[in-house]
């Protein structure tokens, strides 16, 4: 079965090229960034920098239009690296306004996330492909099935981790993806995994971490009279849970809310902040230094 073709919004009259870049911070890069660009017949339509004091780094992201740009888009890159990056000791990726992504989703059995990526994608709201599914259940088949997405079911226990995750990686190479989503999918994934993707896993979990970990984090949290719950998505590292934050948000909760209602005020901040997390990585808004993000507006 073939993935159901995505809903695009209409595209625009104006294809784009936007840098992310960071750096040693110095005099002088703005102007370097931007000469280049007005050299080569670009207009800025977006940017936005930022400077870390303490550790002395800059970062940078800048959007031109390419409609009279000089430079082939095959070679924006070569000329930018050649010409500005490589003197100022510049980390960069460029990326351009018609490209589609292709998102992998691996999923377990909730679906409160998958139905709600799935809405996105389906409502035309994001620019982006979902090829397929991955999941070690068929639990949530039957929504797969619905969209016309290819529903893979891989089962993954200690025994067999390394041989289903070599599967997994054919499959997402097989169907040329650039990123993947952990939509509650619960199954650490191994550190050789996460090299194929550094930085293109993106996850979602509940904020009490490390404070309520395991399989029933609200139970906890209830027993122990929380007045805050929230939800975090970020990078996945092999560092569990602890990767790049691109998201958060809390909600508050009193003595009068049970358990389900915790669950559910939870799962709603899930799908919300996994949501914002996927769109500021396919507006290509974040920048990941280190461990840390910064999240252009």
């Amino acid at each position: 079965m073939n993935a159901k073709p995505t809903i695009s919004p209409a595209k625009t009259a104006i294809r784009s090229a936007t840098l992310l870049m960071h750096s040693p911070d110095r005099m002088g890069l703005v102007s370097s960034v931007t000469d280049f660009i007005f050299k080569n017949n670009g207009n800025i339509l977006y940017l936005d920098q930022h400077v870390d004091a303490q550790s002395q780094v800059f970062f940078m992201r800048v959007e031109w239009d390419l409609a009279n740009f000089s430079i082939p888009d095959d070679k924006i890159g070569e000329y930018f690296h050649v010409l500005v990056a490589e003197r100022l000791a510049m980390t960069w990726t460029i990326h351009f306004s018609d490209e589609i992504p292709r998102m992998a989703i691996f999923v377990s059995k909730m679906p409160h996330c998958l139905h709600d990526i799935l809405a996105h994608v389906e409502a035309g709201e994001w620019r982006v492909q979902v090829p397929l599914i991955i999941s070690n259940h068929a639990t949530l088949e039957h929504v797969a099935k619905r969209q016309g997405i290819p529903f893979h079911v891989i089962p993954v226990d200690k025994d067999n981790k390394a041989a289903q995750e070599q599967q997994q990686l054919a499959l997402l190479q097989e169907n040329k993806i650039d990123f993947i989503v952990l939509a509650r999918y619960m199954q650490i994934v191994s550190a050789d995994f996460i090299a194929h993707y550094a930085n293109r896993i993106i996850n979602i979990h509940h904020s009490f971490l490390p404070a309520f970990p395991g399989a029933k984090p609200y139970h906890s949290a209830h027993e122990r009279g929380v007045k805050i719950i929230g939800a975090t998505s970020h990078y996945v590292t092999a560092d569990l849970d602890a990767g790049p934050i691109i998201e958060q948000d809390v909600a508050r909760v009193t003595h009068k809310d049970a358990v389900e209602d915790l669950l559910r005020k939870g799962q709603d901040l899930e799908k919300v902040v996994l949501s914002r997390g996927i769109w500021s990585h396919l507006t290509r808004k974040v920048l990941v230094y280190g461990n840390r993000t910064v999240i252009f507006p």
